[in-house]
């Protein structure tokens, strides 16, 4: 703002208006403020001696600035020169005489405020006659660093708030995980309790694991956890409860069942040493063939289901494949792998366990994707994978120890894509199968009008080294595997038991019907497959890993 007194130009820097005050003839005054500076001069003798007056007008101007109230003073409202103690009237002035030093400008609060605001100054006169008068008014710059530092603050919260937010939605995605495993246990022993079939301690050996990390990894997620741990807490219960219900059906099953079968183990010694002792003379029973030779009559009986575990993809993979691979070379040194399909379909993910043990404790798993297999008609043969490639009538060979496709070959003529797919199974048109002879794959052909096809491959080059056409209709079967170059293919009698019903002999070119009824765990039968050394059955039963134990005649 620009101040202009008798001509003089005071600087206050900082107001954001303009106004002219006329107070005519006065002495020198200076005005020292956080904004105003304004200084005149006068030589009269007689200007010196009422050092006090323009100094009152300089700050009473001031205050008008202040208070907003400069438009309410009328040209009558300055005092005059005479309405101070010690002074005598200017000529020329226009001061109001009768002004009293203490008396409001106009009414109300307004001239309550000035009267407090005038009487807040000080002056003083110099030697050379230069009246100063300074005057403090309030600081009404706007607050730069304080605004700066609010927003500073506010950045550090809103990161802070970032940070605790990613925390509480890994800790939502941690309770999930659990939710499903303990869901998965629930079912697990849901059937414990209503199946007659009993478990041995290995099965609860490895139910309690799986408490137990479920219980430590909720230990960790509760110390780490920030805020309400209200769910967190509930999830601890439930798994409290799961693991007391396990060690008291483990008891139950302890103090019954494990007691029956030891009973029923010694009786049996005891029978046996009855038929030993009836006579030397007596026939020999028949011993089992040896290991991954054919010495037999072919199978005529199957053992009870073993229950291994389920597999380790969980409830949702009702279909996949499972086995041991088999090597004429080193056939007891077989690696265990289990080949989960997602969505019934899609062969994506297989795992390989060098032990039995390490595969029941799901541990030293090495875990592998492939990403191009269809169905669960999948054989391991001399630490090879084959497979029926995706969407295709073609065979692929992946080597196991590097996880890389080395051969892909069409199997001629072959139905694929759900086409003649074995009955309630899906996608397994084309089925590979391992037996004491080598390689072999099961299919259907338009030409054979969906019959089985049976088909002898070299395990290198996938190629077909000699056919065989049944009359075994596919889409009415099971589903089938191979036993010292003899088919045997199963069908569905309810929802507890199967049969293995009809067979083919590739050596002798017969066929004919069985009456071998097996039992199993859930509903449907996913896979067969067979090992020549161990003589056992690796069936993928709605997600569980089942084995069976072959008998053969003479």
């Amino acid at each position: 703002m620009t101040l202009l007194w008798e001509g003089v130009i005071c600087s206050p820097g900082s107001f954001p208006f303009s106004h002219k005050l006329a107070v005519g003839k006065s002495p020198p005054c200076t005005i020292r403020s956080p904004g105003i500076l304004c200084k005149a001069s006068s030589s009269s003798p007689a200007d010196k001696m009422r050092p006090s007056l323009p100094c009152l007008l300089a700050l009473l101007f001031l205050l008008c600035l202040a208070t907003g109230s400069l438009e309410d003073l009328g040209p009558n409202s300055f005092p005059g020169p005479n309405s101070f103690p010690g002074s005598n009237s200017i000529p020329g002035s226009d001061f109001n005489s009768n002004f009293i030093p203490g008396s409001s400008f106009r009414s109300g609060s307004s001239s309550a405020l000035l009267s407090q605001h005038f009487s807040n100054f000080t002056g003083s006169q110099n030697d050379r006659g230069v009246c100063q008068c300074s005057v403090t008014l309030p600081d009404t710059t706007f607050p730069v660093e304080r605004v700066e530092s609010l927003e500073s603050t506010v950045k550090t919260l809103t990161e802070k708030f970032q940070k605790e937010l990613s925390k509480v939605q890994g800790y939502v995605q941690l309770i999930s995980v659990y939710e499903k495993k303990l869901s998965n246990l629930t079912v697990r022993v849901e059937i414990m309790e209503k199946d007659t079939v009993s478990f041995t301690e290995l099965d609860f050996t490895l139910i309690k694991l799986e408490v137990k990390e479920m219980e430590k990894l909720i230990i960790q997620l509760k110390e780490n956890f920030v805020g309400s741990t209200e769910i967190v807490d509930q999830l601890e219960v439930e798994i409290r409860n799961m693991s007391l219900l396990v060690e008291k059906l483990e008891t139950l099953d302890k103090n019954n069942v494990l007691a029956i079968r030891r009973e029923i183990a010694a009786l049996k010694d005891k029978l046996k040493e009855c038929e030993a002792s009836k006579g030397e003379n007596a026939p020999a029973s028949p011993s089992p063939p040896e290991p991954g030779t054919c010495g037999h009559g072919g199978v005529v009986n199957i053992s009870k289901p073993f229950v291994v575990q389920l597999n380790w993809r969980g409830f949702n993979f009702k279909y996949g494949a499972w086995g041991r691979d088999y090597s004429p070379e080193h056939p007891d040194n077989g690696l265990y792998w289990v080949a989960p399909l997602q969505d019934g379909r899609y062969f994506e993910y297989y795992r390989l366990h060098n032990t039995i043990d390490d595969l029941l404790l799901y541990r030293y798993a090495k875990e592998y994707s492939i990403r191009y297999g269809q169905g669960g008609g999948t054989a391991v043969y001399k630490k090879n994978m084959y497979v029926n490639w995706y969407n295709t009538g073609n065979i692929a060979r992946v080597n196991l120890t590097t996880n890389r496709v080395e051969v892909t070959q069409t199997l001629p003529n072959a139905a694929y894509n759900n086409r003649f797919s074995y009955a309630n199974v899906g996608w397994q048109d084309i089925d590979l199968a391992v037996d004491e002879n080598g390689l072999w794959v099961i299919y259907s052909t338009e030409a054979n009008n969906g019959n089985i096809v049976i088909s002898k491959l070299n395990d290198t080059t996938l190629a077909v080294l000699n056919t065989w056409q049944t009359s075994q209709y596919k889409p009415s079967v099971s589903n089938a595997f191979m036993v010292c170059g003899v088919l045997y293919a199963t069908r569905i009698l309810n929802t507890r038991t199967d049969e293995i019903f009809y067979y083919y002999d590739t050596n002798t070119g017969e066929e004919g019907r069985l009456n071998i009824v097996f039992h199993k765990m859930q509903e449907t039968v996913q896979s067969i497959n067979y090992h020549p050394y161990d003589h056992k059955l690796f069936v993928y039963n709605d997600g569980y890993l089942l084995n069976y134990e072959l008998v053969f005649g003479k």
